[in-house]
């Protein structure tokens, strides 16, 4: 595989400050090798940790100490290898990321393991990139420990939107510009867009999780209910690690970008007058950071 390509699927390995490690998943690694026959007398507890969007300091104290302690740690793609790596020695770690496309184990079959590990009596940490309850199907996961009377905890993480935004130098709201932010997800786009432009032309921000493989029904429709073409937008990809790029552009430009991007992945999209200020505040910290150097 060649260097740019590895970038682009975010599996090359030196990148590790990056985090975007080559997970791969292996289905040995899971439940055929758990024989629920052992169960133990005592049942163990799962923690669905959010791990936050890439950078390793954006982990919370919490989630640093439950994986610390951990027996069993259930991850996902976007989950930086360093974080796994606070892991203890003797902690099984178990690859369970999606990508379109890839092998990948279905989202009943992820909590059915998480349920099986806490009845063999082990410390599970289900670690997710992002926030477990903001597009991270954490409340399914949630509801089949639930259903089996096992315990658990949510311990929340910087979403993407938020990582995204702050390390972009994009307020997702500001006083005279945007008085609210909507998240929302790019997969689900039919029956959306006329709330969708309506939020936008009253003053909100509008952040687009997994949004490129749609720009096309997102620019049309949002255009086709009022946007204006030139409306601005910024397209977050890698966000919060070293290898991030932010693309401003405009609504009638998105399709072109997306299709420049393609394959690129994780990618966020900013929608709203908030990305104008990017500019200013982004040379306005370059400025005090030349003259500090200085």
């Amino acid at each position: 595989m060649k260097t740019d390509q590895r970038l682009k699927d975010g599996s090359y390995r030196n990148l590790r400050s990056a985090g975007f490690s080559c997970h791969q998943l292996s289905r040995n690694d899971h439940s055929s090798h758990i024989n629920c026959n052992s169960a133990s007398s005592v049942k163990g507890r799962v923690y669905l940790v959010g791990a936050g969007p890439n950078d390793p300091e954006l982990l919370t104290l919490k989630a640093l100490r439950v994986i610390k302690r951990a027996d069993v740690i259930v991850y996902d793609r976007l989950v930086n290898r360093e974080i796994l790596d606070f892991a203890p020695a003797h902690c099984q770690q178990v690859y369970v990321g999606k990508r379109c496309g890839q092998p990948s184990l279905e989202q009943q079959e992820i909590s059915r393991l998480l349920v099986e590990f806490a009845v063999l009596g082990k410390t599970v940490v289900r670690l997710k990139g992002g926030d477990p309850f903001i597009f991270g199907r954490g409340g399914e996961e949630a509801l089949m420990l639930a259903k089996h009377n096992l315990e658990y905890q949510v311990i929340p993480g910087i979403t993407a939107a938020i990582g995204c935004a702050a390390s972009s130098f994009i307020p997702l709201t500001h006083r005279q510009v945007a008085r609210s932010v909507t998240l929302v997800t790019g997969q689900v786009v039919t029956g959306a867009l006329p709330a969708w432009s309506q939020l936008v032309n009253a003053g909100q921000t509008l952040v687009f999780y997994m949004g490129l493989e749609k720009s096309d029904q997102i620019s049309t429709g949002l255009m086709e209910y009022g946007l204006s073409g030139d409306f601005p937008l910024a397209i977050v990809t890698h966000g919060c690690s070293p290898q991030q790029i932010v693309h401003v552009t405009s609504l009638d430009q998105l399709v072109s970008k997306a299709n420049e991007l393609k394959g690129v992945s994780p990618a966020l999209i900013i929608l709203g007058e908030v990305v104008k200020l990017r500019k200013e505040l982004q040379t306005t910290v370059e400025s005090v950071i030349s003259q500090e150097e200085v």
